[in-house]
């Protein structure tokens, strides 16, 4: 689509949103605050989780690690442990990474320019208009997958938001009805899309923009966006060893590699001589993104405590119990199986 048009033109458009979302802004915590640094933790928390089912742990995150001081000071494994149940743990390893980025090169005041909040690790250029826009009054559009859905129903676009030019294209696009409060228009684009224009089944006869939807007006709503690269998904297959002894069971802490980063672990492998002790076999699924991963747990009951103490002294191990497990972060599938297998 050939975009010829003036900005003013569509600014009623931002106008009618901006309205709406004044009356209908979700009450949420995070929106009663400026704070940089929270409104960066929310963005992180709620980009791969649903707000009903993230803002619990959201507050707990914020209560323990208030400010980028005390979350830069922390150790790995327990901002890991306060971001248990969020999955995609790599968020957390950024988020801690960055705020010690704060510290170390900005004075441990959040930098205010979106240039410079998007040299933060682990942040995109979504994330860093948002905070930049919601907090600083900066002009960049947070183009995320609710304004390619609206704005190519408005403009019944076909351009292909798998492109790799769909950012600034969207963003070029955003432009033409993006009114002055920047900060509310994303933060309204935001609760349309997920509240109103759904990707299926939308709200349209509760849309403020109906009446300026192209899409709705042609009967194509559905058509929108046009998304043609699918990323192929990926079968996994791992083994793992849950070796355990009067109570006790081994544990390792995964590299920062691959999936799963820094988590803890079963070991995934045993030496032969220990092969006689395995009592039985757990096969689970589990889905990650673009990844479905069939997970083999092999349940070992170590009886020997010469076999047991050898075991221990030739691998660097970690050794706990149900109690100690509950202060590390593991895989969901591996958490579920400890809690099934040790809660008796």
């Amino acid at each position: 689509m050939e975009k010829n048009f003036r900005n003013s033109d569509f600014l009623h458009v931002g106008n009618k949103l901006l309205a709406w979302y004044k009356e209908n802004a979700r009450d949420l915590p995070f929106r009663k605050t400026k704070d940089p640094y929270k409104i960066w933790i929310c963005e992180i928390v709620f980009q791969q989780t649903r707000i009903n089912q993230g803002l619990n742990h959201y507050n707990n995150f914020i209560k323990r690690f208030p400010d980028v001081k005390t979350l830069a000071e922390a150790e790995e494994n327990e901002v890991l442990l306060y971001w248990k149940g969020l999955g995609y743990y790599s968020r957390a390893i950024n988020i801690h990474k960055a705020a010690q980025q704060i510290m170390t090169g900005h004075n441990g005041a959040f930098p205010a320019q979106y240039e410079d909040i998007l040299q933060l690790k682990g942040i995109g250029k979504y994330t860093a208009a948002a905070v930049s826009s919601i907090c600083f009054g900066g002009k960049m559009p947070a183009v995320d997958g609710n304004f390619y859905r609206v704005l190519s129903r408005v403009f019944a676009d076909d351009f292909d938001v798998s492109n790799s030019r769909a950012f600034t294209y969207f963003s070029e696009l955003a432009a033409l009805i993006m009114p002055d409060n920047v900060g509310d228009f994303n933060q309204a684009m935001m609760d349309l899309g997920s509240e109103i224009c759904k990707p299926k089944n939308p709200l349209c006869d509760e849309c403020p923009l109906e009446d300026d939807c192209l899409a709705f007006s042609l009967d194509k709503v559905s058509d929108f966006p046009v998304k043609t690269k699918k990323v192929k998904t990926e079968d996994l297959h791992l083994k793992y060893y849950f070796v355990h002894h009067n109570g006790q069971f081994v544990v390792q802490q995964r590299k920062d590699d691959f999936i799963w980063k820094k988590l803890f672990e079963f070991p995934v492998s045993i030496p032969e001589e220990m092969e006689e002790f395995i009592k039985g076999l757990k096969t689970v699924h589990h889905k990650l993104t673009h990844k479905n991963l069939t997970i083999d747990i092999y349940n070992v009951e170590v009886t020997s405590d010469t076999v047991w103490n050898d075991f221990i002294i030739k691998n660097e191990y970690l050794i706990t119990d149900f109690n100690g497990s509950q202060d590390k972060s593991f895989p969901k599938p591996l958490e579920t199986y400890i809690q099934n297998s040790l809660k008796d």
